[in-house]
């Protein structure tokens, strides 16, 4: 059996935390803290949304993929003052699963520098469907994003795990098909077809 690593990364709110729940066949490890009033100057409280905590470290997850692979997932904190903590979550991931909320775009543009500018690891952006809706089409999405065009852009409902497996596996082949065309020995997971 073969284990990776995988990165679910973003900015404040786009659904990490869910995005490891809802895949993980372990109680998700979570290091969440309430928001206060007494924080609203470095953690947003946005009336708009029904979030009332946010993550300080990070979560931890796993999915058995097929009987040869399994995934550990780690998602990082979204918000600015613990973003130094993102190099030592990169370190040893396989790729990672950048997630996006178009309601939110701004809140994007970070990670997505992060991961073209600042680690080494292949990295799929995926736009979040927020109550299973599509609002902007992913042309759109790339250009906003200003995504180079290796970088793979999906969408997923991330609430639902077959959503999330078929876009953690989006990140296994794009991983493998970056390690096969830099002559390095191929992932022995790659172009698994279960979910």
């Amino acid at each position: 059996m073969s284990s990776a690593k995988i990165v679910i990364a973003g900015g404040f709110g786009v659904g990490k935390t869910t995005a490891v729940e809802a895949i993980s066949e372990i109680p998700a490890i979570r290091t969440e803290s309430w928001m206060t009033a007494a924080a609203a100057q470095i953690d947003r409280l946005d009336p708009g949304i029904d979030k009332v905590t946010t993550t300080v470290a990070m979560d931890f997850g796993r999915v058995t993929i097929d009987p040869a692979l399994v995934l550990y997932l780690f998602g990082t904190p979204g918000q600015p003052r613990f973003w130094p903590m993102w190099d030592d979550l990169v370190r040893g991931a396989v790729g990672a699963l950048v997630l996006v909320d178009t309601n939110n775009l701004e809140n994007s543009f970070a990670a997505v520098n992060y991961f073209e500018n600042d680690a080494d690891v292949p990295w799929v952006v995926c736009v979040n469907l927020f109550h299973g809706l599509q609002t902007h089409e992913l042309s759109e999405v790339r250009e906003a994003l200003t995504l180079p065009p290796y970088v793979p852009l999906i969408t997923a409902d991330i609430r639902e795990p077959r959503n999330v497996a078929h876009a953690l596996l989006a990140v296994v082949n794009h991983a493998t098909e970056r390690a096969a065309a830099a002559g390095v020995p191929a992932i022995p997971f790659a172009n698994s077809g279960t979910s």
